[in-house]
């Protein structure tokens, strides 16, 4: 196996990880936006988002609490993006090939 290949597999078990293990060592504190708005006093008129009843809403599966949960939806989170930001980079490879101009 090349090295690059490995690079990228290495790159991607530690993500994945990351994504699953740490993430059950998160706070359960506001983040930096939720306790700026309670300590300046206007916390109290936040509303729920209108996706607060997604699958992964608040970081959790399914509402579910607990580290399993959080590292499953760490991990679904670390795939999205990932197919999302692969089949994006495939577009604009691809189409900067179709715009190649053909020499005579």
């Amino acid at each position: 196996m090349s090295r690059r290949r490995w690079f990228w597999i290495t790159g991607l078990a530690v993500t994945l990880l990351v994504a699953a293990v740490l993430s059950g060592f998160a706070s359960s504190a506001p983040d930096g936006l939720e306790w700026a708005a309670e300590d300046a006093g206007f916390g109290h008129t936040a509303e729920d988002s209108a996706v607060a009843g997604s699958p992964l809403a608040d970081y959790a599966i399914g509402g579910q609490e607990g580290a399993l949960s959080g590292g499953t939806a760490g991990i679904i989170g670390v795939a999205v993006t990932l197919v999302l930001a692969g089949g994006l980079a495939f577009v604009v490879r691809r189409r900067g090939r179709d715009t190649t101009p053909v020499a005579d």
